[in-house]
């Protein structure tokens, strides 16, 4: 299939994962191409005024800025690809992340606020149909705005197609970077959440910790709306699970604290998707082209106006992903604990066998886990603006962090999947100690731990089986076709 991009406000997270997850194309629609080609005659219009001054086009990038280039000299820096930028480095973005930066680079070019040439933008989005993208470092992009990162994407394009004057700058400016990378975690924290949920029910009813816990009169009590749904979720998920034979006094704080938990999650993601929506369809070029208003023409500007601005730093998408990163951190927190006093029999009830028997020993997960827990605090750490020992030079004196910020989440992430695979391995034992079946809803996971990790029977290393769950966990939270079913699910159960 192929989306037909007509309006900026049509790149939305449904679109990221269309495009970036799922494949799709993407092509102009005929209303677009013919706005973008009136914006840029009325752009050229513009650079007629011998008075004008247009940052990178009229003058030269950077500390260069100062220097006016004649008409001549116009030219010729136009058509020069961005090659100069690409000196960043290191293990590349993912391809669904590369495809989103591509999808977002679009926002500036659909309405005409690039003032691009039409070929030059119907060569953007006819990336998205020609196989692998050129690969973009995820380390080293410490620039102000994203050149380095946009120049490894764009470069190779703006070698094979004719530039004319803005249209190396169109490729490179701008935030679409940020937006991609806060859309991606977004869209993976949606299934990571919904994992959460399903491993920590799973340990609910291996501990048979009380459902009072969990009662609807909580919903009003505390009164807020995440943790509204995250109540409701862990109720439907515990569905049809005994009334009866249940722990008879409450529940270690770290039961108690999980829908809480939960429910800061789940604000996090409801900040990064608001995020995301609001930085795929904003305009971030510099400088951005005001096209002319036939409705409501402006006598001091006939042909437009040309604003240099700060569209290029996103100042909302790495606190977003800050934010993600830490409620990663707070849950492989309560999955440690909760490794450990699953295996505890004076405080889990569980007869002592769950962690010592003459033939196998999970105590040393709580060691791991406690491991894991901490390297995803370390990977919390807050994202500020880099201070004034880098970030360039001349007039670009602060760099944009979003780059760093995202690997910091994804890598909380990936901690937290390793301890939730724990946490559902000891809570698997669990019931195969006490020979009982696990909840309905979390069955299938239960049936997807034991057929990786199957239940302690004789002495063995856990490690490499439990590796292998984490990578199921994290593969799947990072596939299409888990996304969408993911999603669903976290509708079915909040209804």
């Amino acid at each position: 299939m192929t989306m037909v991009l007509s309006r900026r406000e049509e790149v939305t997270l449904d679109a990221v994962y269309r495009v970036a997850w799922q494949g799709e194309g993407l092509r102009f629609s005929v209303g677009a191409l013919q706005r973008m080609a009136d914006c840029r005659a009325a752009f050229l219009r513009l650079l007629q005024d011998p008075d004008i001054v247009i940052y990178g086009v009229t003058s030269g990038y950077g500390q260069m800025a100062k220097h006016r280039l004649t008409a001549k000299a116009r030219k010729a820096h136009a058509g020069r690809a961005p090659l100069a930028a690409m000196s960043s480095f290191g293990e590349p973005l993912p391809e669904r992340v590369t495809r989103t930066i591509v999808l977002a680079r679009l926002t500036n070019f659909v309405e005409g606020h690039a003032a691009i040439s039409p070929p030059v933008a119907e060569a953007v989005a006819a990336l998205l149909e020609a196989g692998p993208l050129p690969p973009v470092p995820a380390l080293g992009n410490g620039c102000p705005g994203e050149i380095q990162a946009l120049a490894h994407l764009f470069g190779p394009l703006a070698q094979a197609v004719p530039l004319a004057e803005k249209d190396a700058l169109s490729l490179i400016n701008g935030s679409p970077c940020a937006s991609a990378l806060v859309a991606d975690a977004a869209l993976v924290a949606r299934g990571r959440i919904a994992l959460s949920e399903k491993v920590f029910a799973l340990a609910w009813e291996a501990l048979a910790a009380p459902l009072d816990h969990l009662d609807p009169a909580f919903d009003i009590l505390w009164g807020d709306p995440f943790e509204t749904t995250a109540l409701a979720n862990l109720r439907g998920l515990l569905k049809g699970v005994p009334a009866e034979g249940r722990r008879p006094y409450q529940a270690p704080v770290s039961w108690r604290d999980v829908p809480r938990v939960l429910g800061q999650a789940r604000r996090a993601l409801a900040q990064a998707e608001e995020v995301a929506a609001i930085s795929l369809r904003a305009v971030s070029d510099n400088p951005v082209f005001l096209p002319p208003d036939p409705a409501h023409p402006d006598p001091a500007h006939p042909h437009g106006r040309a604003l240099s601005n700060g569209g290029y730093h996103n100042a909302k998408a790495y606190p977003a992903m800050d934010d993600l990163a830490a409620v990663w951190a707070d849950l492989a927190q309560l999955c440690d604990r909760q490794v450990t006093k699953l295996q505890e029999g004076e405080i889990s009830l569980l007869p002592p066998r769950l962690a010592v028997s003459d033939d196998g020993y999970l105590g040393t997960l709580g060691f791991t886990a406690a491991a894991y827990a901490e390297q995803a605090r370390h990977a919390a750490q807050r994202t500020f603006l880099p201070g004034s020992e880098g970030g360039g030079f001349g007039q670009n004196d602060v760099a944009s962090p979003s780059f760093p910020a995202w690997r910091k989440q994804a890598e909380g992430g990936r901690c937290l999947d390793a301890c939730l695979a724990m946490l559902a391995v000891v809570a698997s034992q669990a019931f195969f100690v006490t020979d009982r079946p696990a909840p309905r809803r979390v069955a299938s996971l239960l049936d997807e731990v034991r057929g990786l990790v199957p239940p302690v029977e004789g002495l063995r290393g856990l490690g490499p089986q439990v590796e292998s769950l984490q990578q199921r966990f994290t593969a799947q939270l990072h596939s299409a076709e888990r996304l969408a079913p993911a999603t669903a699910e976290m509708a079915d159960l909040e209804a």
